[in-house]
């Protein structure tokens, strides 16, 4: 496998507590699966700090920002079984990927952490053999 992308990105909790508190801005930048999942958990300034952070340093280590048609909401982050954060590939990021980075096989890696007052995420971004 070869890196070709990271991305890192840092959250104030505090931003986003105040944030979250307009729907629009949930609606706008989560999925609905993701607001699904938040009613699972008490801290939700965290788990949507810890999902905003994930897809800015998603679009960093593509190396696109959010533009060409790639919004937050395309961008999903679930949990598996154990917690491990992964990213969601739908056919439009798959597709965005391939069309921005020239290569069909790749494989996302997330890692999320918080603390009281930030929220981090760091993407990896790998060619397939």
């Amino acid at each position: 496998m070869k890196t070709v992308g990271i991305g890192v990105d840092i959250v104030d909790n505090k931003r986003i507590n105040s944030l979250i508190k307009n729907k629009k801005f949930i609606s706008r930048t989560f999925s609905k699966n993701e607001i699904l999942n938040s009613r699972k958990n008490q801290n939700k300034t965290n788990y949507f700090s810890k999902r905003f952070a994930a897809k800015e340093s998603l679009v960093k280590a593509i190396g696109s920002g959010f533009r060409d048609g790639i919004n937050f909401r395309d961008i999903q982050i679930f949990n598996n079984k154990f917690g491990k954060p992964s990213y969601l590939i739908n056919s439009k990021i798959r597709n965005f990927i391939k069309k921005k980075m020239n290569f069909n096989n790749f494989e996302l890696f997330l890692s999320i952490s918080d603390e009281k007052d930030y929220s981090i995420a760091f993407t990896l971004i790998q060619t397939k053999k």
